[in-house]
Order: C-alpha cells, then structure tokens, then sequence
C-alpha cells in the first residue's frame, strides 16, 4: 500500500481548535519551505523523540495529532502546518526536509497529513502520488483525515482554484542511524516570522550604538 487514509481522526471541538490556534500563531507566515511551495503559508519545528515533550509544551495544541500519527520506528521528525488558497500549489517533489542538517539522510520513511481545513467546494488541491513517475494516488483532500503515505514518493498538490482556505498539519517521519541523529537539532523552530524578528533586533542593535 503506497498510502492510507483515517476518514473522522479527531474530534470536531479538536479540530476546531487545532485551525484557530495554528492560524493564531506568531510563526505562521509565509513558508519557509522551499520554491516547491508556491503560495503558501506555515512554519516548522524540527525535533527528536527525546524532545517531543519540549514540542507538546510549547505547541500544546499539537499533542492530540502527534499521540496517533507518530510512529514508534521513527526518532526524527519535521512537522509542518500548511495553508493553501486560491493560486497556492505544491510542484513535485520527494520530503527531504531534514537534509539541509545531514546532508546523507534518505527520504523519511513515512509522511503523515491531518486535513485540518478543507472548504467543501474545494476545487483543485488534489494530493498526487507518485512512484517511478506512475501516478499511484490522487487524493481529494476531506477534512479530520489522517493521512499516511510512503516517505519516498514523489508527491505534488495541484493548484487551488477555488476561495477559502486548505490547511493540513503534516509530519515527516525518519529512522535515522546515530550517527545521522547527532546533526539534527533535539528542537527548532523554523519561521520567517522569526526571521523577520531577527532582523528588525539587528536594525534596533545598530540604532542604539
């Protein structure tokens, strides 16, 4: 099976939440990820599984989502909200997230998707598998299910066409060796919030001298 679908993962209170805080978020801004990711918005934490516990206290609203899509193989994670909109895709590619920390790292072994958000006249946003350039999946996109699918396909989301918002909360899940585990940060936030943050602190830094 290249791929599984959990149609009612969470409750709708959860769910609820889970979209209000996300979008709520200082650190949501417009992603981080790389030019694949056209118009779109998000942020990432990187971490492994000895700091879970660090990502279910600064991100409490996570923890429901990590206790049933985390894979107990797996000790490395990259875990990502994603906003799409109307114009928003997502070009072909294969997850390697955790390649720009260890440069050896393989596909992970498995991508988990929570569909957070999903606007019932959605038209576009489809989730294209691929294997060996065959298509073995495309997926319409229905909100609170969880999705798993094999880490090393190649995989695309077509463009959004339609108004409102498609928000999914997706994690990459790796088996590293330890040698391969010791350059991946134990916690990270990625943003361009912070970024920005960054730079306006260095601007202030110069000012004051």
């Amino acid at each position: 099976m290249y791929y599984h679908q959990h149609p009612q993962a969470f409750s709708q209170n959860y769910l609820s939440e889970l979209q209000g805080q996300i979008l709520a978020c200082p650190y949501f801004a417009v992603n981080n990820l790389n030019r694949d990711f056209v118009g779109t918005k998000g942020f990432s934490i990187v971490f492994q599984r000895s700091h879970l516990i660090t990502v279910e206290q600064n991100f409490p609203y996570f923890k429901s989502y990590l206790d049933r899509a985390l894979q107990p193989e797996c000790n490395a994670f990259y875990l990502n909200p994603l906003l799409l909109k109307s114009g928003s895709r997502v070009d072909p590619h294969i997850d390697r997230s955790l390649r720009s920390y260890c440069k050896t790292i393989e596909p992970p072994a498995l991508v988990s998707v929570l569909y957070v958000e999903v606007p019932i006249d959605l038209e576009g946003g489809e989730l294209v598998l691929q294997s060996n350039k065959r298509q073995v999946g495309k997926i319409a996109p229905q909100s609170n299910t969880l999705l798993f699918f094999q880490g090393d396909l190649t995989h695309s989301v077509n463009p959004v066409t339609s108004s409102g918002i498609r928000l999914s909360l997706v994690c990459e899940q790796y088996n590293l060796e330890d040698q391969q585990l010791w350059d991946i940060p134990e916690f990270k936030l990625e943003s361009r919030a912070l970024k920005a943050e960054e730079g306006n602190q260095q601007r202030k830094g110069k000012l004051l001298r």
